[in-house]
């Protein structure tokens, strides 16, 4: 035992050169699916609300205020849930917090199917939100730490694909099942419901970060994961190099790893992130959440604007594309203001368009520009901090983007009495140049090893 105990064991720094080296696998290709499983659900949510809105405002008479808190108390939830997931990842591991929120998410979500009013609905609202709020954050920052350097950045742009497939299949759903009932919109919810079983048993067959394993001293564990990949790849791991200490993290309780978001390394870069996350969640959520609604609004009749919102969804995936194209090209900030530019413009022609091939045209460059963003954006959050605040990092910036969710479906009849649809898209807009300003202030590590400290 004695013998057992001295065993030479690989020090952290070894392990993340060797996850670094280790060529895309099999393995690698698993864990993106069963992680981007989870971000087509929340995509799938997100975008069944919009069109269920549209049928509810006119089955249940909502009024546009009503309409407005069924989304926002959603985003209430995922405000808590991202914050919270990002700092239970951090303390208990990426792998078991995945599968709580889904669970969460498919227990609310089925229920939602069977609620008969309008409080019972914003109660599990607020439970499915929970759910997906806490798993964005953590997901990408999982998939972050697996991923080669050289090609991380575009695995985290096609893990954030995984939201337009969601959010086409939500399209399909609305399109196909919601008008063809009165109860169609509990069909929406059911069906939201089952994939969220699927992702759960595939979530518990991912491994854990051996980064966080590895932070937490548990070096033998980390070195199981590692040479697993290393095996598929067909790399016989080398010798040990060196048993090392349980490393201390920068921080070790949940208060310090928050005040240290604030540290002086990390000031500037968590202001700008959170401003970015701040004016891409509202204009984000203020636009698509209520663009069924604006079309049905404008005269179009509920069958024609869902049509027009699935087209409209369909050009979600070559921004992606492109994105994850340019994103180990320009590098992460380059991709991110360009996108953040292409959708200020995109949201100005959207707002001024009236006929059919105007509405479809810009509504297309926005979902191609602003969701090429959204990859570029999860691309960078968890690599500008280190391997021990890194999902507290990523949780807080997307737990306070969610406020901006939860004001804009609530904003937007407001501004809509201010000025019309031309004026609220002019404050999208003026969102979206203001993140690519503040893009600027975050750190690039295009091809860089993560800080594993």
């Amino acid at each position: 035992m004695k013998g057992m105990a001295n065993t030479a064991l690989p020090s952290r720094a070894s392990l993340a050169q060797r996850l670094d080296d280790v060529p895309f696998t099999r393995r690698h290709l698993r864990l993106l699916t069963g992680s981007g499983l989870g971000w087509a659900l929340d995509a799938m949510d997100v975008g069944l609300i919009s069109f269920i809105l549209a049928a509810l405002t006119q089955q249940w008479g909502l009024t546009k205020p009503e309409a407005g808190w069924v989304a926002s108390v959603g985003f209430i939830g995922m405000a808590l849930g991202a914050t919270l997931g990002g700092l239970l990842a951090d303390r208990l591991g990426r792998r078991h917090v995945f599968a709580m929120t889904l669970l969460v998410y498919g227990i609310a979500t089925g229920a939602s199917a069977l609620v008969g009013g309008l409080a019972m609905l914003l109660v599990l609202r607020f439970f499915v939100g929970l759910g997906l709020g806490a798993e964005l954050p953590v997901v990408s920052t999982y998939v972050s730490e697996f991923a080669p350097a050289r090609i991380r950045g575009r695995l985290i742009v096609i893990l954030e694909a995984f939201w337009a497939l969601g959010w086409t299949a939500a399209a399909l759903i609305g399109y196909l099942v919601i008008p063809a009932s009165a109860d169609g919109w509990r069909w929406a919810f059911a069906l939201g419901a089952i994939p969220a079983v699927y992702a759960l048993i595939v979530r518990w067959r991912l491994p854990e970060s051996p980064r966080w394993l590895a932070l937490r001293g548990r070096i033998s564990e980390a070195e199981k994961v590692v040479v697993s990949f290393e095996l598929d790849a067909g790399i016989v791991a080398g010798p040990a190099i060196r048993k090392e200490p349980p490393s201390r993290a920068i921080t070790a309780t949940t208060r310090a790893r928050v005040t240290t978001l604030w540290h002086p390394e990390f000031r500037l870069r968590t202001v700008c992130l959170w401003i970015v996350w701040l004016c891409v969640n509202f204009a984000y959520y203020g636009a698509f959440i209520w663009i069924p609604s604006l079309l049905v609004d404008a005269g179009f009749d509920l069958v024609r604007s869902f049509g027009f919102t699935l087209v409209i969804t369909l050009a979600q995936l070559p921004g992606y594309a492109v994105a994850a194209w340019l994103i180990e090209v320009w590098g992460r900030r380059s991709t991110l203001s360009v996108f953040l530019i292409g959708s200020a413009a995109s949201a100005l022609f959207f707002g001024t368009a009236s006929s059919p091939g105007a509405i479809i045209a810009s509504g297309m460059a926005l979902s191609f520009f602003n969701l090429g963003a959204w990859g570029a954006l999860y691309a960078i959050t968890p690599e500008i901090y280190p391997t021990s605040l890194r999902a507290t990092g990523a949780g807080w910036a997307a737990g306070v983007g969610r406020i901006a969710s939860i004001v804009a479906p609530l904003a937007v009849p407001a501004m809509l009495l201010l000025g019309g649809a031309p004026f609220v898209f002019v404050v999208f807009g003026v969102c979206f140049v203001v993140a690519a300003a503040a893009t600027w202030g975050l750190s690039d590590r295009k091809g860089q090893a993560l800080d594993d400290r």
